[in-house]
């Protein structure tokens, strides 16, 4: 996220600016963005959980599969690297598309759990990223340090599940899973800490504006859609 920066503005040139209000409004567009892409991975992975065609597809072939995660993990790649290089709508139509795409693999997720559960899981998840959301806001404290700590304890989390996909430990499981929970719910402070930090005062309504409001939505929906599934884990209740 460090490479992410679109500030070409002089402040002497913006001394006028209500950066509260700009922030604000920046940070609106941002939640705005971040719920049309949740909004998008809920409605396809609902649809395609409803429609035995598309699931053979999807989950009836391993080289389907692999090219859905690889796509992904590409588009994000992609996004966060070349965003000063890439125009607003066209950053936008990526973001979209990894929403679109992230839909068809959590489709699975309405097949394995009961829509009760996941829509409790959902709330659960919406309320607890408000809450560390609005902290990140408007504390006065320099989060960067749990921010650092997070992203460690990250890597240590993910080899760890990896491990456990050959060793299937279910003590293990349950380790990763609280981990996670808490490691996401460290993350979405931090990071909006770090996305309201990427609105620069005095673009507001420019290329650039747009391009960071798209950026910061990326980083918060990730936050939130890996928060769910690990919460999914604790609350969802199987078929």
């Amino acid at each position: 996220m460090s490479s992410f920066n679109l500030n070409s503005y002089n402040p002497a040139d913006i001394n006028a600016v209500d950066v509260q209000r700009e922030q604000a409004a920046f940070m609106t567009r941002v939640y705005m963005w971040m719920s049309v892409a949740l909004s998008i991975t809920g409605g396809i992975a609902y649809y395609v959980a409803g429609t035995p065609e598309i699931l053979n597809i999807i989950f009836s072939s391993t080289i389907v599969l692999i090219v859905l995660v690889v796509l992904q993990i590409g588009l994000v790649m992609y996004l966060t690297r070349s965003m000063n290089a890439l125009r607003a709508t066209t950053a936008t139509a990526l973001f979209l598309l990894y929403a679109a795409l992230n839909g068809l693999l959590f489709s699975s997720i309405f097949i394995i759990y009961t829509e009760s559960s996941i829509a409790s899981t959902f709330l659960i998840t919406a309320g607890t990223f408000a809450i560390m959301s609005a902290y990140g806001y408007f504390t006065k404290s320099d989060l960067t340090r749990i921010g650092n700590l997070c992203m460690m304890a990250l890597i240590g989390l993910i080899l760890a599940s990896v491990v456990n996909i050959f060793w299937n430990n279910e003590t293990l499981y349950w380790i990763c899973t609280y981990v996670g929970v808490l490691i996401f719910v460290a993350l979405v402070a931090y990071d909006t800490q770090k996305v309201k930090q990427l609105n620069v005062i005095g673009n507001e309504g420019t290329e650039a504006d747009k391009k960071e409001s798209i950026m910061g939505a990326l980083i918060l929906y990730l936050d939130f859609i890996n928060l769910f599934l690990y919460l999914l884990r604790i609350f969802g209740k199987r078929k």
